[in-house]
């Protein structure tokens, strides 16, 4: 569908958001000058100000970010097989999974990094070189050279060099992986596994009974009841359903109310005297129960009478009888257990009988046995751990495979036991409820305290000094920031520490803060460099609508350069068919205008940016539109986007090799990247906090 253009704004719309909508309380309000959408600016709340990243293809691996959303208007692998865990205990294969499919990943939380749960946000497949990846309890991991896993070291790729082009931490036999080992497959149900689940279910939980009483007549009577009553709807239902299936019929009601500090209890009943014959059949146990029936006898055990906390799985009841069944069934599938019986004071001992071997095998348990109730399978919080099983044995090459990678909230997922790195701004609104299109030129969120965040992290003795890149996200020279001055504040804080900063903008704005960044730059503590996309003002406008003119980018490396701030250039985002041509002519012109430095990136299309992104063409360049998809699709093999690590900046093939090898004639010729810029934090200081207070009051 095209849309009309906006006069001053890339995108022309708002596509929908992949997440759900948020309520933003409006701070400030701006009246654009142009007609169309005005800008509004929120206050962004949150109380940290450094972010952090550890992806191998950013420069940077700290930032501060005093703005999101951008006024500018600009618009720019694992084998399928390998179980995936699921924030419902579940598993389910890499190449099944989805976008919006909630799984396991990890955070990091004082010392230790934990399980947390995390969103799908991406998946895709490519063709690659793989690799075998086996552990010495021989699960064995089929990924590509670029994927990393977290190792008692730390994040390692499978394949590298120690020195060269491709040195970088990887994978080396030995190594001890971080997880809790092999994951195994959830498998469906069959007709023994439902009746083995009914008995563990209704045996541990349900009432079954017949009662005799008097009728009104005076004569004798038989009552046929059976009920079973469950907080757990996912418990209850299932129940219901296997009845069915074995032509039983259960009528719902409500057991008792929802109140304070407790949850509502619902019930399935049934007072048939054929039902109750039939259920009565289905709970004798029998005489040589298969393997299917003891798996299902597990979960239902466990749904009924199971807990899962502090580390450890544990089933509990009064019948001997079940808890010898839960025992045995266990030992089918290689469970150790440990039984504990609690008779004091009791008419009736309590026996329990807990799965021994920890996380591993409780997962284990869960994904064998398959139990309905989700909240009893959480593992969010418990602390990663290695082992021997988790050892490399062996990392060998496979040839060229179709392998599949997510990209997840936490960056990284849970494969096969293993914990898996995946693989910037635009997308990034859609996390507040808002969609990657006009909002995100539109609804700008402001931190307007960065800078006493900023000072209060400096301050903290914790705090190690480092490159601090602005901005991360977004420009940190918004046009509202001649107003606000809110990166201003943040750049006055890092020159009294002196802490190195490195900015990339495509805003003559820069230059006002000339002073500090000069006063930055006599520590060896600063750069800048200017974003330049195309020379030609015609392309610009159109892509770039509220950003500066090229002319007026070149005279901000001018300018600064004249005052003693070293220089660079990023020429991107390059568009194939579009701007690629260009990149010689605006390293040249930067140059010539005192930068030192140059970098460049393709064009990256994720999420909601790609329908953005060919709408846009559409409007104002329909007859390259094909030839400019085309290229990047190229480029990424067959898709619009990649989000891989290594190719998600600069794509690969025999075009991206192309355009490499142009930038590295025209760097050489223009006489950048000659010598190595590198900040330092040698001057890193902490000034005293505050003035010293008089010893007497005036007067006194």
């Amino acid at each position: 569908m095209a849309h009309p253009t906006i006069r001053g704004r890339g995108a022309a719309h708002n596509p929908p958001n992949r997440f759900e909508p948020i309520e933003v309380e409006l701070d400030a309000r701006v009246e654009a000058e142009d007609p169309g959408p005005e800008t509004r600016f929120f206050r962004d709340a949150s109380r940290s100000i450094v972010a952090t990243n550890d992806s191998p293809d950013v420069g940077f691996d700290a930032s501060v970010n005093p703005y999101r959303g951008c006024e500018h208007g600009c618009v720019y692998c694992a084998d399928g097989e390998t179980p995936i865990l699921l924030c419902d205990g579940k598993t389910r294969v890499l190449a099944e999974v989805r976008p919006g499919d909630r799984v396991y990943g990890t955070r990091r939380a004082g010392r230790y990094r934990r399980y947390a749960e995390s969103l799908i946000l991406d998946h895709w497949e490519t063709r690659r070189p793989a690799y075998a990846v086996t552990l010495q309890e021989d699960t064995r991991l089929v990924v590509g050279a670029d994927h990393r896993f977290l190792t008692l070291r730390g994040w390692k790729f499978v394949t590298g060099t120690e020195q060269g082009a491709d040195r970088r931490p990887h994978l080396t036999t030995n190594d001890v992986l971080l997880g809790v080992g092999r994951l195994a497959r959830t498998r469906p149900s069959s007709t023994e596994y439902r009746h083995g689940y009914l008995c563990g279910m209704i045996r541990g939980d349900g009432h079954l009974a017949i009662h005799d009483h008097t009728r009104s007549t005076g004569s004798r009577g038989r009552l046929y009841q059976f009920r079973l009553a469950l907080i757990d709807r996912e418990a209850l239902d299932r129940t219901a359903h296997y009845l069915r299936l074995s032509a039983v019929e259960t009528r719902p009601s409500r057991f008792s109310p929802a109140r304070e500090g407790r949850r509502e209890i619902r019930a399935i009943r049934t007072a048939s005297r054929e039902s109750f014959e039939r259920i009565t059949e289905l709970v004798r146990w029998p005489g040589l129960p298969s393997d299917e029936w003891c798996r299902g006898f597990l979960a239902g055990t466990f749904d009924a009478e199971g807990s899962f906390s502090g580390g450890s799985l544990r089933v509990s009841n009064t019948d001997w009888s079940v808890i010898e069944e839960f025992v045995a069934s266990a030992g089918r599938f290689g469970f150790r257990v440990d039984v504990t019986s609690q008779a004091k004071n009791r008419a009736k001992p309590i026996s329990s009988v807990s799965i021994a071997g920890g996380l591993s095998e409780s997962l284990r348990f869960f994904h064998t046995t398959d139990p309905a109730i989700a909240r009893k399978r959480k593992i969010a919080g418990r602390a990663l751990k290695g082992g021997p099983a988790l050892r490399v044995v062996s990392i060998e090459p496979l040839g060229v495979r179709t392998l599949f990678d997510i990209t997840t909230t936490t960056g990284d997922y849970i494969s096969d036991g293993t914990v898996s790195h995946n693989c910037y701004a635009r997308p990034t609104h859609e996390y507040f409820g808002l969609s990657a299109g006009i909002d995100f030129e539109t609804r700008i969120f402001v931190k307007r305290d960065a800078p006493k965040l900023l000072r209060r992290k400096l301050e903290s003795p914790r705090w190690e000094p480092r490159v601090l890149a602005m901005s991360g996200v977004t420009d940190p020279y918004q046009p509202v920031e001649r107003r606000l001055g809110v990166t201003r504040g943040c750049l006055e804080v890092l020159a009294e520490f002196r802490n190195p900063v490195a900015i990339v903008t495509k805003s003559g704005l820069v230059t006002r803060d000339a002073d500090l960044l000069a006063e930055l730059a006599g520590h060896r503590a600063a750069v800048v460099s200017l974003s330049i996309t195309t020379l030609r003002n015609e392309v610009q406008r159109v892509m770039e609508p509220r950003a500066a003119t090229p002319t007026r980018r070149l005279e901000a490396i001018r300018r600064l350069t004249d005052a003693g701030v070293p220089c660079g250039v990023m020429v991107g985002p390059v568009i194939p068919g579009l701007t690629d041509h260009e990149m010689p002519a605006i390293l040249e012109a930067a140059a010539n205008a005192g930068a030192v430095r140059a970098g460049w990136i393709m064009l990256r299309l994720p999420h909601g940016v790609k329908e953005l992104f060919a709408e846009w063409l559409e409007r104002h360049f329909p007859e390259r539109r094909g030839k400019v998809l085309n290229r990047l699709r190229s480029l990424r093999g067959g898709r619009l986007n990649d989000p891989r690590f290594g190719a998600r900046m600069r794509g690969a093939g025999p075009f991206a090799d192309q355009v490499r090898a142009m930038f590295d004639v025209a760097c050489r010729q223009a006489g950048l990247n000659r010598v190595p810029l590198e900040l330092s934090t040698a001057a890193f200081r902490r000034p005293a906090s505050g003035s010293q207070l008089p010893l007497f009051e005036a007067g006194t």
